[in-house]
């Protein structure tokens, strides 16, 4: 067998997405040959997915003509050739608009394939004695045999060419079985998991992904995040993405000694848990962080700000995101001033606007509104485009606005007097109250999630819809 030595490690996209094949460095000399068949750190800059391996098979062909597949497992692999040569072939059996493409070439020891979850892998031996390699990014089992897709060798409209026929190849009498593509039920997509579906942001989730069969909500009661059941009870391979839109908010409650207990219950260990989850099993994390995170004192808040949170919530939700850090794959999406449906500073004063009452508002807290809409948007925004991993800013656009100017607009907005509206210092406000410490700056700088492509509507503007749709309700 001769096949080129010491070529450039590259890597070339093929017709069917995620499908990459790899050119492999051989270096040899008159003893045999050397190759780096599996090199994470040089594979990694080239763009292959840290998809980590965990199984090395091997696939011992006496024959040539020897014929395999074509199979789609529920895992990742990484295919070379330790000997000899083999024509391979591979069919998108994954959902989706690409379902059915086709992929062949013929590979030596001196390239390599990589095959996401889903796509039918085949091969054909070329020579006596081919040795084909999987590395594979979860553990066989028994049961997951219940969760292969396969495709017969002849069918007819994948069409694929054998080099040689398959009446005159080596085949098992389970592969000639197999379904034609008219009758594959196609691999479904890694589910998206919402918890805390029930509160404001989760309510907004569900708009988001209306009609996405890949995504499943769950509520407290579906998902008790202080369970360790909730965990051990599903099947994480078949996930993709958590989204974690459950969290403790009761600021001033947080500072009582059962609210303190509750806050780190939820914030921190429930948080731990969900991480341990991601880490171990190659999921993304999405985690929604707070601007009470920080002490209030810079004039806008950029995602490398060092953490100084001032009261227990702020500790807490700091806390989370230092956890949230350690996975591999997260976004942590830091919000302030959240509203969305239910109970919320804006349906507070349309409320007062309503009955003539003229409130004293704080005018020295300064900031944006986060409408869930938005943060919900800009999370699926993040998924969909898997921009880099890290920490993004997200609030609603515009000039920032005291509580107080906040609270002016609305009752403009819904006919009253904006002059009923007086302004106050939280000093003043909180004066002989229990109450925790609040950032006097909350505005987010939010150039890096623009860079992305996602654009918030400015707060005005949302406050404007909010009440609309709120009068029209």
């Amino acid at each position: 067998m001769t096949f080129e030595f010491s070529k450039t490690l590259t890597a070339t996209a093929t017709t069917i997405p995620g499908v990459v094949l790899y050119d492999l460095p051989v270096h040899g000399d008159n003893r045999g040959w050397f190759k780096e068949n599996w090199q994470r750190e040089k594979m990694m800059a080239l763009g292959l997915p840290d998809f980590s391996p965990v199984q090395n098979n091997i696939s011992f062909n006496e024959t040539a003509g020897t014929t395999r597949g074509i199979h789609a497992e529920p895992w990742d692999k990484f295919i070379s050739v330790a000997t000899g040569k083999i024509f391979g072939a591979w069919v998108d059996l994954r959902e989706g608009e690409s379902f059915g493409a086709v992929f062949t070439a013929e590979l030596d020891p001196s390239q390599a394939i990589f095959i996401p979850r889903g796509v039918g892998n085949a091969f054909q031996t070329l020579e006596d004695d081919t040795a084909y390699t999987y590395l594979v990014n979860d553990h066989w089992s028994a049961d997951a045999q219940g969760q292969y897709t396969f495709l017969n060798l002849a069918d007819e409209t994948a069409a694929i060419e054998w080099p040689i026929p398959l009446e005159q190849a080596e085949l098992s009498d389970k592969d000639k079985a197999h379904p034609r593509l008219a009758d594959v039920t196609p691999m479904p997509a890694k589910k998206i998991l919402v918890v805390g579906a029930d509160g404001q942001l989760g309510k907004a989730l569900r708009a988001a992904y209306d009609g996405d069969t890949r995504v499943e909500f769950a509520a407290r009661a579906d998902f008790d995040l202080s369970s360790e059941a909730s965990y051990n009870t599903r099947n994480w391979k078949s996930y993709s993405t958590i989204i974690n839109a459950a969290a403790y908010t009761a600021v001033d409650t947080a500072e009582t000694p059962e609210g303190r207990q509750s806050a780190w219950a939820i914030n921190v260990t429930a948080v731990a848990s969900l991480a341990k989850v991601a880490t171990r099993h190659g999921i993304t994390l999405v985690h929604v962080s707070s601007d009470y995170v920080f002490d209030g004192t810079a004039q806008s808040h950029d995602e490398h700000e060092a953490l100084t949170p001032l009261g227990v919530y702020g500790q807490s939700k700091a806390a989370g995101d230092a956890i949230v850090s350690t996975v591999p794959r997260h976004y942590i999406v830091r919000t302030s001033w959240v509203i969305g449906e239910g109970s919320n500073f804006v349906r507070t004063m349309a409320s007062l606007a309503a009955r003539g009452i003229a409130p004293s508002v704080v005018n020295d807290q300064i900031g944006r509104l986060s409408f869930t809409e938005d943060i919900a948007g800009g999370i699926k925004h993040l998924l969909e485009t898997e921009t880099d991993y890290g920490v993004y800013n997200l609030s609603n656009d515009g000039d920032p606005q005291s509580w107080a100017d906040i609270a002016a607009d609305v009752y403009e907005l819904t006919g009253h007097n904006r002059d009923s509206v007086t302004g106050i210092s939280t000093a003043e406000y909180f004066n002989g109250k229990t109450a925790a410490p609040r950032p006097l700056q909350s505005t987010l700088n939010l150039s890096k999630i623009k860079a992305t492509g996602y654009v918030p509507e400015t707060a005005k503007q949302r406050l404007a819809d909010y009440l609309d749709e709120g009068a029209n309700a």
